[in-house]
């Protein structure tokens, strides 16, 4: 993963250019992955029924913890420093996390709505945080002398989360992370490997629900061998969903520190960190306000796609105060909220300059962000009377009832050819960060500013 505005796409996109990696790999493999991506746009099978729970589920945890860490300047650190390996390595030594810090995570994830916890297990510094039996570079052979994956698993269990894996393809440690780009044997070498360590993943931990690979630097879909990899992740798993960073589609679409709806019928979720860092970074004081994760959350929500929101823990498996602080108070929104953000789907309305919406079957939840109250015009306009209102323009289904979902108080409206108007709202806001009205509609709801545009009766061109 990348901070700071930067995503893993355009990493790739800056090393493919500077190294000319395409250009050394055998044109054979190159032909290979073409005809395979055109061939493999589809979703893997059975995918309907596997990612059901995800998309009801909306909210999830991230966490990025590794050796780096210990560093806290970001888990990019080996790199964007150029530490050297020989050096990098001592800190497996020196990593020895307090024993279940996974449970604070998993504790604080259900405070704040989350329903699934992603976990790094593998990072692009190559130190693995589970018991492998194919390297000592793991937690279980150096100072923690234990499986930091199985804590994790447990704690997310305990608290009736789903459980995800993440998994960097990219390894700066391996011998053969890099030199698998122009070298056969080397690319044999690494990718077994992989494939080992993956393996072992799927077969250890009991269910797990979700594979998150990232990263696939330096080779194609068809080096890494990925529908090789993706069968074996689902014999051992059949009912787990993988993502789209291993060269193949994978379930669902993964758009990095921004979000972006993908095309009607395909999952996605929007990938962010709570400040600019993935992993701990002790000087990164740019922290989300609560306000803006639950607008994420809703954004993401209204695009029928879902919001992983990432946690950096301290070395000692400890959460930022700062984190528990913004979480806790997200927790306090999504709980009374939850009806109008789990299982909701796909909105079909544009967003409003004040209100964003989420809906589900002919139900409408109408998110006020920024609570209009009253206004000086509602002294001349009878269009603001009783104050205060709320207006949606080109609101096109018949409505039948309106409330505040915080409480359960019905709220008055009148609607024409033109608008929905909300009337006798309070001038402050009843909740927040956001306030959320139930919209009932006899149909299936429809919202049409074109219509609105096209069919406000005009007079003309002075003063009416």
């Amino acid at each position: 993963m990348r901070g700071k505005g930067t995503s893993r796409r355009d990493y790739l996109k800056l090393m493919a250019a500077a190294g000319g990696l395409a250009a050394t790999a055998p044109a054979g493999w190159a032909q290979e992955a073409a005809k395979k991506t055109m061939a493999a746009e589809e979703p893997p099978p059975d995918h309907d029924r596997r990612i059901q729970w995800w998309q009801e589920a909306k909210f999830g945890m991230f966490i990025h913890w590794g050796l780096y860490s210990l560093i806290g300047r970001h888990e990019w650190a080996m790199e964007m420093e150029g530490i050297p390996i020989p050096q990098y390595e001592l800190l497996a030594k020196h990593f020895n996390p307090k024993l279940n810090a996974a449970r604070e995570w998993a504790k604080l994830a259900r405070q704040a709505g989350q329903k699934y916890m992603v976990m790094t297990t593998k990072h692009h510094e190559g130190f693995c945080n589970f018991d492998t039996k194919l390297t000592d570079y793991c937690a279980a052979k150096q100072a923690a002398g234990r499986d930091l994956v199985r804590e994790f698993v447990e704690a997310a269990h305990g608290e009736g989360l789903r459980v995800g894996f993440y998994y960097s393809l990219m390894d700066w440690h391996h011998p053969d992370g890099a030199l698998c780009a122009t070298d056969e044997g080397a690319r044999k070498r690494f990718v077994a490997y992989t494939h080992g360590l993956i393996g072992e993943l799927m077969s250890n931990y009991g269910k797990i629900d979700i594979l998150w690979y990232d990263v696939d630097w330096p080779l194609s879909a068809a080096q890494w061998e990925s529908e090789k990899m993706n069968k074996m992740v689902f014999e051992l798993q059949p009912d787990i969903i993988v993502n789209n960073r291993n060269g193949l589609p994978g379930d669902f679409s993964t758009p990095e520190q921004h979000i972006q709806a993908a095309a009607k019928g395909r999952a996605w979720e929007a990938c962010m960190t709570l400040n600019d860092s993935w992993g701990y970074h002790k000087a990164d004081d740019n922290w989300k306000t609560p306000k803006t994760v639950v607008n994420n959350l809703i954004t993401c929500a209204h695009g029928g796609g879902n919001y992983l929101l990432n946690i950096g823990p301290k070395p000692d498996g400890s959460i930022p105060e700062e984190t528990v602080s913004i979480l806790q108070a997200v927790g306090k929104w999504t709980g009374p909220n939850a009806t109008a953000i789990y299982g909701t789907e796909r909105s079909n309305f544009n967003q409003h300059v004040y209100a964003n919406f989420t809906q589900r079957g002919n139900t409408v939840y109408a998110h006020i962000e920024n609570w209009p109250g009253d206004t000086p015009a509602e002294q001349w306009l009878s269009f603001y009377q009783p104050p205060s209102v709320i207006s949606f323009g080109g609101f096109r289904t018949k409505v039948k009832s309106v409330q505040l979902l915080a409480g359960g108080k019905p709220v008055a409206f009148t609607q024409d050819d033109l608008s929905l108007r909300l009337t006798g709202l309070p001038a402050i806001a009843p909740d927040q960060p956001a306030t959320v009205l139930v919209i009932e509609c006899e149909g299936q709801p429809v919202m049409d500013r074109d219509y609105l545009r096209k069919n406000r009766p005009r007079f003309k061109a002075g003063i009416s």
